[in-house]
């Protein structure tokens, strides 16, 4: 197993514990998909891609109507895509991105969280360089008629980069870039997608600090977590 397969199993626990807060994310990514594409999924890939993330969450039916609804509505507010770079405590590279319909708001607050922890909040392009920005999917294993190495010759031309077996299904990781194309592949195939989104793995992880150093980055994280506004945070320290 690769990078990909040891990142994923790290934070797959952590992603869905807390439900409502994994609602609230996937209610905004909804909205930000209708007011791009708008509410037909058939005609909206990515729309399309936030129901199945939606299901794979077990969030009700009725929310997600809803949420496609309420995206309609002239008066509902777009949310803009932020992202911030900079560094927890003990030089651990933080990237934060957010979803956000105050920007003032969310820069104050991840600026105060970056401060009271004993982090720096940097510049755009400080940290995120460290970072592979991928796509991945979760298909359903009984839509695969071929064994893993096949499939990744298979997907070569979409640059994949791990094809792995997973209790939930069949996961394919690929540069962000790679996302539509592979997305029309499985459609124009018949395999049916659990689940896709987008990760930020790093290049390489810092694994030396002591368990005190540890809790102090996990706080700066753990607070971010927290802001309404965030909806990923990813670093280098080793988990």
């Amino acid at each position: 197993m690769g990078r990909a397969f040891e990142f994923r199993k790290a934070r797959k626990m952590k992603r869905w514990s807390a439900m409502a807060k994994t609602f609230t994310r996937i209610g905004k990514d909804i909205v930000m998909a209708v007011k791009e594409g708008g509410p037909n999924p058939d005609t909206n890939s990515r729309l399309r891609a936030v129901m199945q993330n939606a299901k794979a969450a077990n969030m009700p039916k009725d929310n997600v109507e809803r949420a496609i609804k309420k995206a309609t509505d002239k008066d509902t507010a777009n949310y803009k895509e932020t992202l911030f770079e900079g560094y927890a405590p003990h030089g651990i590279a933080v990237v934060v991105e957010t979803a956000t319909d105050n920007n003032n708001r969310t820069v104050a607050n991840v600026r105060a969280v970056f401060n009271k922890c004993d982090g720096n909040l940097g510049t755009s392009g400080s940290v995120v360089f460290m970072f592979d920005h991928t796509c991945n999917f979760t298909v359903k294993k009984e839509d695969i008629s071929i064994d893993m190495e096949e499939l990744e010759l298979e997907l070569i031309d979409f640059e994949v980069e791990e094809v792995f077996d997973d209790e939930e299904g069949v996961i394919i990781y690929a540069p962000f870039e790679q996302f539509g194309a592979i997305q029309s592949f499985f459609e124009e195939n018949n395999v049916e997608i659990l689940s896709s989104g987008f990760e930020r793995i790093p290049t390489t992880t810092t694994s030396t600090l002591t368990e005190n150093q540890k809790a102090d980055v996990e706080k700066l994280l753990e607070k971010l977590e927290e802001d309404d506004d965030v909806q990923n945070v990813y670093h280098s320290m080793e988990n």
